[in-house]
């Protein structure tokens, strides 16, 4: 590994890089899969679609949660022993779904399982590599490395819709679990621990800023933890949990779950609303690397304003209109370059207010909120739907939230935390 890290030299993060994305595209394409099978599994079984939301939530509320846990296992055992042990994790939790008959095998499955192992490969793994492996360039990384996340979410769904069209929804899982485990093979054979394994040193920089950082041996409960109890003592960690949840709140847990069955109560098939969400995935692809390349170039607090406010319009937009070609379109264009460029500004304001030691745990626990956000919106829109019998109160009240998170993130602070308190 080292000799072709070596032929590379400090372009071989950029390697690094890729294999991140690619774990990365097919954790976001597990999470994004229960949005296309939802209705499969309520025909197929006869499960309430709030029974089939919670197990749902729960997945994208464990997904959050292990952020920080596992930013604090990533330091403590390493990056590949914990991205293998999530691989083979996400494998063998969808591969045993496809065998379920009883709800609780579901919430097992897709929620305790899959929302633990796919927690573990996940936005904070983009934020350990790019503290490893990048002095320069962090933003735009971060951009494309969180549009894998997103656009995972979005550009599977259309496949995995015409997968469950013609062969079930059993070949749906067994596809995912198949991909998952091919990816184990290739994390061990090309991605080096941290540079100095591979004889080389950050890119944009000419000496080694991990080469002393041996793996420390710490307990990742209490580290995770304690880091964050420094954190919470700042009021900048607050805001941007809170608008982070905002952001789970109107992506992954309203649209990404919700949106199919949004189109379907209004005559749109699977596969055409399925549709939308990958061209939501292809624009969050622009999106947000513009945003990462923005991100370091102008004032993350004026971007996240701009990205809420633009969102919140587009949620509150969608239910009112008429559903047509035009008008969906319009929605999945605005949508999708807005979808998750939130993310790189939110992480560059992290890194600055806490720094780059403590920045990895602390957006993890950033994250979680994200993530308890999106499981909000997925358990709320679900049984809203169910009482109301229609998605419009969701929508609109989740593009309100998104209005508050925009005016909320001007006042986020730049005061950078010390290591061992809170300045």
């Amino acid at each position: 590994m080292i000799l072709k890290s070596r032929a590379f030299g400090q372009r071989y993060a950029f390697v690094v890089v890729a294999i991140t994305f690619t774990c990365l595209l097919i954790a976001a394409g597990l999470r994004a899969a229960p949005g296309v099978l939802l209705i499969p599994w309520t025909d197929s079984f006869g499960w309430s679609r709030g029974i089939i939301s919670l197990a749902i939530a729960i997945g994208i509320f464990l997904y959050g949660l292990m952020g920080p846990f596992a930013a604090a296992l990533m330091l403590s055992f390493g990056i590949r022993r914990v991205l293998v042990t999530a691989l083979c994790l996400m494998s063998l939790a969808t591969f045993a779904s496809a065998f379920m008959t009883n709800p609780w095998e579901l919430i097992l499955s897709w929620g305790v399982l899959s929302g633990l192992a796919s927690g573990c490969v996940a936005m904070t793994l983009g934020a350990t590599i790019i503290n490893r492996w990048f002095v320069k360039h962090r933003g735009l990384v971060m951009g494309l490395l969180s549009a894998s996340t997103s656009t995972g979410t979005l550009i599977f769904l259309p496949g995995f819709a015409l997968i469950n069209n013609y062969s079930g929804w059993h070949a749906v899982v067994l596809t995912i679990a198949i991909t998952a485990a091919a990816l184990i093979p290739l994390v061990l054979w090309l991605l080096p621990e941290r540079p100095a394994d591979a004889g080389l040193v950050p890119y944009g920089t000419t000496y080694n800023t991990t080469a002393a950082a041996a793996t420390p041996r710490l307990n990742p409960i209490h580290n995770s933890f304690a880091t964050l109890f420094r954190a919470a003592r700042n009021r900048n960690f607050w805001l941007l949990f809170g608008t982070f949840f905002v952001c789970g709140l109107t992506t992954n847990g309203l649209v990404g779950t919700h949106l199919i069955a949004l189109c379907s109560d209004h005559n749109i098939s699977e596969v055409h609303s399925s549709a939308l969400l990958a061209a939501m995935g292809a624009f969050d692809l622009i999106g947000t690397t513009a945003s990462g390349w923005l991100t370091d170039r102008h004032d993350s607090r004026k971007l996240l304003f701009i990205y809420y406010g633009i969102r919140g319009v587009s949620l509150i937009y969608l239910p009112y209109s008429n559903f047509s070609l035009e008008s969906l379109s319009i929605f999945s264009i605005l949508y999708g370059l807005d979808w998750i460029a939130t993310v790189p500004p939110t992480l560059k304001l992290a890194n600055q207010i806490f720094g780059d030691q403590d920045a990895p745990i602390i957006f993890g626990w950033i994250a979680a909120g994200h993530q308890l956000g999106a499981a909000t919106a997925a358990l709320g829109a679900g049984l809203i739907r169910q009482i109301e019998g229609q998605y419009l109160p969701a929508f609109v009240i989740a593009g309100a939230i998104a209005i508050l998170a925009a005016m909320a993130s001007l006042t986020i602070g730049r005061a950078r935390v010390k290591a061992a308190g809170v300045a």
